[in-house]
């Protein structure tokens, strides 16, 4: 694998994460469950979304095939997509949402921080811009869980419920491959196992702070960054590209 392919593979997988994850979080946009919760959730949706446009937006420029960001969003389907699985996962209840929007942000945060110091500077000027957002949607995510799994007997089990049902899709954010060695041989980008011990002392949070009992297994559902996903995605993308794929190259 060449530097460019690698470099277009990892870029895709951050920009699709950004896209299915902010496209999930949106669909909250008018159901939250109080108004302050509401418009927070349409903020993190909305941050996500333009991360998505300049991770896509410098993935077509590596591939240099004319493409652009709003080409790779709406014209590929679901084979193509290189998403983590957990951006994926159905919304659920309140606390299902801001769980796995926690447990994805603690390793965001991560990432970002890593790459800010990235020997390409295309991608340490977007994880710089990224990184100041991913630090709110962090301290607010991880604060709604630690008061939701710490509160009543009810909102306790609805938050353990929902770790225990997305633990398993955390794990793939901490396997590498060969586009990732391509990567950090040229200190590009980290190697993802090495922010696995950070990610647990932020999410070991829940357990201290949350009275949440962290699942005792190391069991990952994989199968996201290499273009293999849930039935999950193929509704997502029905929805989220129904327009362009109905009258292709339209403009307002």
């Amino acid at each position: 694998m060449t530097q460019q392919e690698a470099l277009f593979e990892f870029l895709l997988r951050l920009g699709d994460t950004t896209l299915i994850l902010g496209h999930r979080v949106s669909e909250w946009c008018g159901h939250g469950p109080v108004l302050e919760e509401d418009i927070a959730l349409a903020n993190t949706a909305l941050d996500l979304i333009g991360q998505t446009q300049l991770w896509l937006g410098l993935a077509a420029e590596v591939e240099g095939k004319g493409r652009t960001a709003d080409d790779l969003a709406y014209h590929r389907d679901a084979w193509d997509f290189r998403n983590l699985l957990i951006a994926e996962r159905p919304n659920g209840d309140f606390g299902h949402t801001i769980m796995r929007q926690f447990l994805y942000d603690a390793w965001s945060s991560l990432i970002l921080f890593r790459l800010s110091g990235s020997t390409d500077p295309g991608i340490a000027a977007i994880a710089q811009k990224a990184g100041k957002e991913v630090t709110y949607h962090l301290e607010r995510s991880a604060d709604l869980c630690i008061r939701l799994g710490d509160g009543t007997e009810e909102s306790h089990r609805r938050m353990q419920d929902a770790l225990d049902a997305l633990w398993p899709y955390t794990g793939e954010m901490f396997l590498g491959d060969d586009a990732d060695a391509v990567l950090v041989e040229t200190g590009i980008a980290p190697d993802p196992d090495d922010l696995r011990a950070d990610w647990d002392a932020t999410v070991s949070r829940l357990e201290s702070e949350g009275t949440l009992t962290l699942p005792d297994s190391s069991f990952a559902q994989t199968g996201g960054k290499t273009g293999r996903h849930s039935e999950h995605l193929g509704y997502i993308l029905a929805e989220m590209q129904w327009l362009q794929r109905a009258y292709p190259g339209a403009t307002w």
